[in-house]
């Protein structure tokens, strides 16, 4: 946690900046780099083009909530790391999961 979804990013392209863009999430978020996934979803493109257009870089990061400050920071980085991919139009959207309907294993991260 948190897990990162990337559309629009290749994956071939993203894996030079995961170790680097992990390291410098879990320093903002105060914790390892083992709490991160990341994945990248492949999209085809259908709307307002040919299909397989490339797209714009689409982000959601579920996570639970850090406050306005972390979430700046870490999308300002996450950005950062994605731009340097070459692709231009990024955006981000974060959603926020309760503690209380968050499971691991069949159980609840609070009692």
């Amino acid at each position: 946690m948190p897990h990162l979804v990337f559309r629009g990013v290749a994956a071939d392209q993203l894996v030079a900046v995961t170790s680097t863009l992990a390291a410098e999430l879990a320093d903002i978020c105060e914790c390892g780099t083992d709490n991160f996934t990341m994945a990248c979803l492949h999209a085809t493109n259908v709307y307002g083009g040919m299909p397989g257009e490339p797209s714009f870089a689409f982000i959601e990061v579920g996570w639970f909530e850090r406050g306005q400050l972390v979430q700046r920071r870490f999308a300002e980085t996450v950005n950062r790391h994605v731009a340097q991919l070459g692709i231009q139009e990024i955006e981000i959207v974060f959603h926020a999961y309760r503690e209380d309907s968050y499971y691991i294993n069949g159980k609840p991260v609070v009692g």
